[in-house]
């Protein structure tokens, strides 16, 4: 994979695909989208940008280690489901706060989890391939 077209392409992809999937993150929990597809799709610039380049490449572009990633977003999946335990409701019966046109709920912070657990699974998944 050491073509010139597919180096520079990707360099361009890659900040494109993360501002598309936080796009479809934050607009996931009233429209479709959301953090699985978000998730897919900022993993698929990371690959298209480390298949060319190597691992040391990817170690240098990925902010928090992909374990990491994975155990953060279990964590805030979980946590998103608290607040209906709270209220004498069902696990994930989420909370919505409304400020003006905004409504942010407790929707966000699980399609979060979800999309930090998806990629960071296909981070570590990308990570061990480009090792051998």
């Amino acid at each position: 994979m050491n073509s010139i077209i597919f180096r520079v392409g990707s360099s361009i992809v890659l900040p494109f695909s993360l501002l598309l999937s936080l796009y479809l993150l934050w607009r996931g929990h009233n429209d479709p989208g959301g953090g699985f597809i978000g998730g897919l799709i900022a993993a698929a610039g990371y690959a298209c940008y480390a298949l060319p380049r190597g691992y040391t490449a990817l170690q240098r572009v990925q902010p928090v280690d992909s374990l990491h990633l994975v155990a953060l977003g279990l964590g805030a999946a979980l946590i998103a489901g608290l607040p209906g335990l709270m209220s004498n409701a069902a696990y994930l019966t989420h909370a919505w706060m409304e400020s003006g046109d905004i409504a942010v709920g407790t929707t966000l912070l699980f399609d979060a989890g979800v999309y930090l657990t998806v990629l960071g699974a296909i981070l570590t998944f990308l990570r061990l391939f480009l090792e051998q």
